[in-house]
């Protein structure tokens, strides 16, 4: 990995390890489309100017269709299911729970016909951050400490996270990363108007405190509108499959905040499914030579991570 693409990997890694902290922050002050809306919203009118400055809107425009799945695999669904699900787990284990985000992309590679991402040690990787998520729910379900259903969400965000960044890839590369950010986050503001408007104005007349404001304002500006632009930069930097693994350093972050500021627990299934999960994910993300049999030659493809096939 080159110095530039390592700036880029631990940049986005720190930045994406907070929002965690922060949605618990805004919790405490808004609902679920209040909070999206207001993220997207900051993001959109800080972005537009330099967009449409540089030009770089109309060519958005014109890949639309994808931009809008897009949107819809990174912001919409998954910010709504990770904030929802956040008002019952920790921002530590929602943290963890992405981290499944690389051995779901290497999954979803291989059923779209890149035949090195069915590799025996990338199936082992496959297995064993399945059993870690597996062994976290239902250790601590069974203690008592989370119910399964915010799981499940967390498990449907790390979906289209996965998703998301292949589409980019493989679809709007040749569009101007700013366009299709700027695009993307006013498509999630119009969806999300309706559902905000009627619920925000009675949560900011009850606001006591403007830590949830500031919290907001710090998901849209901070990790939407700034860690975007540098994300594209690291999916052209690094490729798709390996830009995921900012995972790994997503999951610390969103540890060491929840842990020392929220007074957040160690439980034994985050305990037991953290190394399952982390292991899994690693050996799912790499690129390894395209596996045909004991029997047969195995043909070498390259080092490095996991990408994605060029006829997809």
């Amino acid at each position: 990995m080159s110095a530039r693409g390592l700036f880029l990997f631990l940049f986005v890694g720190v930045v994406w390890g907070t929002p965690y902290f922060f949605i618990a922050l805004a919790l405490e002050g808004f609902s679920t489309p209040s909070i999206v809306w207001i993220r997207v919203l900051i993001g959109t009118l800080v972005l537009l100017p330099i967009a449409i400055f540089r030009k770089a809107l109309r060519p958005a425009l014109k890949s639309w269709p994808w931009v809008l799945a897009f949107a819809v695999g990174e912001m919409v669904i998954p910010w709504a299911l990770i904030t929802e699900a956040e008002q019952s787990i920790s921002s530590s284990l929602a943290g963890l729970l992405i981290t499944t985000v690389p051995f779901i992309a290497a999954l979803v590679i291989g059923l779209m016909g890149d035949r090195s991402a069915w590799h025996p040690m990338t199936l082992l990787g496959l297995v064993l951050g399945f059993s870690g998520v597996v062994a976290l729910v239902g250790i601590d379900a069974f203690a008592g400490h989370i119910a399964v259903i915010p799981v499940v969400m967390m498990i449907g965000a790390a979906i289209g996270y996965a998703v998301a960044p292949i589409v980019a890839d493989r679809k709007l590369s040749d569009v101007p990363t700013l366009g299709v950010i700027t695009l993307s986050m006013a498509i999630v503001t119009v969806i999300y108007t309706i559902p905000a408007l009627g619920v925000l104005p009675g949560e900011l007349e009850a606001l006591t405190s403007p830590t949830p404001l500031i919290a907001v304002g710090y998901l849209g500006l901070v990790t939407s509108a700034i860690a975007f632009i540098f994300f594209f930069a690291l999916i052209k930097e690094i490729g798709p499959g390996q830009a995921t693994l900012i995972t790994y350093v997503n999951v610390v972050v969103a540890f060491i905040l929840g842990v020392i500021f929220l007074n957040e627990p160690l439980t034994t299934g985050f305990m037991v499914g953290f190394p399952l999960i982390v292991v899994g994910s690693y050996l799912a993300s790499q690129r390894r030579g395209v596996y045909v049999s004991k029997k047969k030659r195995q043909v070498s493809v390259a080092t490095g991570e996991i990408g994605i096939p060029d006829q997809l």
